[in-house]
């Protein structure tokens, strides 16, 4: 049975126990939050149902703490668009600025993205090609055009090669014109398995190998990927450059501490970043995914110097210091360091973190990719003060009501006060993806 609960969303019935302590707890603590997206934390994961809490057109996706509501945006479908809704950007710089909406979709053929007009409501596809693998992260550049990744390796499914570059043997990033979806693949930046990609203010791309070589992780191998940084020849002009990898070199413990960014082969880059980085002995982790800096809010606080990586497979998210005294002006050096980690200042049922998106105040949100229910929610990192340190705590701030779903491409507009997200894998009869934007309630 649902109900409409205190938090005015449908839940199930069985999540009423969990509802009536998020309101008393609403009562009693203050928010750990500093900034416009101040909230009480819910205090579990909410009883999901299969397809989620109520029915088109008022779903409610999410359980959300007092004084937060949901708007669904936009829909699987919605002019022409396909389905496994991914990563979100917005159009940061130029016209209209933060009016855009781009996404990814992860299909594993016709790979699309589409952008969602924020003041008309309108969606269209911006780009789409048969050859596009599992389109994953999305970025939009400092010379206003987006990039875009395929989370993409052989093993995990048939390879489809861009007919431009028949030699890589894992996923491109593609560079496209957000208004003509004119798009050339930029091999330079790794043949590998795309997901997070950010910018720093000098042009540099960050980015990750979600699936490279097996790792052991607790004497048991999981699959293994690598960090990586391409700094071009010319900034702006992403069609050479150079290709590093992160290399531990100083090892505080588990694969943190000091390290050095080591230059790759240039050709092998192009053919198979993970082969180039193995070779030169990178730093593995268990399935890196999303990559986030302050450069895409314009966030003060944590600054443009500082990016966070979520290593799925290991439960945490590291913090990587990218201007070490001791790299100079090449910045060749960078310390590495747990920001989040399940058990330490997360709870244990924090697990699988996935996507990332910081806020103005340096507040880091995360989304989980879990395999078993519940637990399929969006949990916020609280800052500390100083240097390498770890966050403060981390709280949940929005439990998923579909069983079968997961959220994904969590990203805030450039005021701070809209987190969008997306509802991916959606279950029950109406299966359609969701785009979702969240917002607090208006004060009376």
């Amino acid at each position: 049975m649902l109900i409409r609960s205190s938090l005015g969303v449908l839940v199930a019935g069985s999540s009423i126990a969990a509802s009536m302590s998020i309101a008393a707890l609403a009562q009693s603590n203050p928010s750990p939050v500093r900034g416009p997206f101040q909230f009480e934390p819910l205090p579990a994961s909410t009883a999901c149902v299969v397809g989620g809490a109520g029915a088109e057109p008022a779903e409610q996706p999410f359980v959300l703490p007092p004084g937060f509501i949901q708007t669904i945006i936009a829909r699987e479908g919605d002019g022409g668009s396909t389905d496994n809704w991914d990563m979100n950007t917005l159009n940061e710089t130029g016209p209209r600025a933060g009016r855009l909406l781009y996404r990814t979709h992860e299909t594993r053929t016709n790979g699309q993205v589409t952008v969602t007009d924020l003041d008309t409501g309108l969606t269209r596809i911006v780009a789409e090609r048969a050859d596009w693998n599992r389109l994953d992260g999305i970025v939009w550049t400092p010379w206003h055009t987006l990039l875009v990744g395929e989370e993409m390796r052989p093993e995990r499914q048939p390879s489809l090669p861009a007919p431009e570059f028949p030699l890589a043997q894992a996923g491109l990033v593609f560079e496209v014109d957000p208004v003509t979806g004119a798009n050339v693949a930029r091999p330079a930046l790794g043949a590998k398995a795309h997901e997070g990609i950010r910018i720093d203010p000098q042009g540099n791309v960050y980015g990750i190998s979600e699936t490279g070589p097996f790792t052991r992780i607790g004497g048991q191998p999981r699959p293994g990927g690598y960090i990586f940084k391409f700094v071009p020849d010319q900034r702006g002009d992403l069609a050479s450059g150079q290709l590093y990898a992160l290399k531990i070199v100083g090892p505080t413990g588990d694969r943190t501490g000091d390290a050095i960014w080591i230059p790759l082969d240039r050709t092998l880059v192009t053919i198979d970043a993970d082969k180039a980085a193995t070779l030169a002995g990178a730093t593995g982790y268990g399935r890196p995914e999303d990559v986030e800096m302050a450069t895409s809010t314009g966030n003060n606080r944590g600054g443009s110097n500082v990016l966070y990586v979520a290593v799925t497979d290991e439960s945490r998210v590291l913090r990587i210091d990218l201007r070490e005294p001791a790299g100079g002006s090449e910045h060749a050096t960078a310390f590495v360091s747990d920001y989040v980690r399940q058990g330490v200042n997360a709870p244990a049922d924090f697990s699988n973190p996935d996507n990332l998106a910081l806020d103005k105040n340096g507040n880091l949100y995360i989304t989980e990719d879990t395999t078993t229910p519940p637990g399929m929610d969006i949990w916020v990192a609280i800052p500390n003060q100083g240097q390498h340190e770890a966050a403060a705590q981390t709280v949940r701030f929005a439990s998923l009501t579909d069983c079968e779903a997961e959220p994904s491409g969590i990203y805030f507009d450039r005021t701070g006060t809209t987190l969008y997200v997306n509802v991916l894998h959606r279950g029950g009869p109406d299966r359609r993806d969701l785009g979702v934007a969240i917002t607090e309630e208006p004060r009376r």
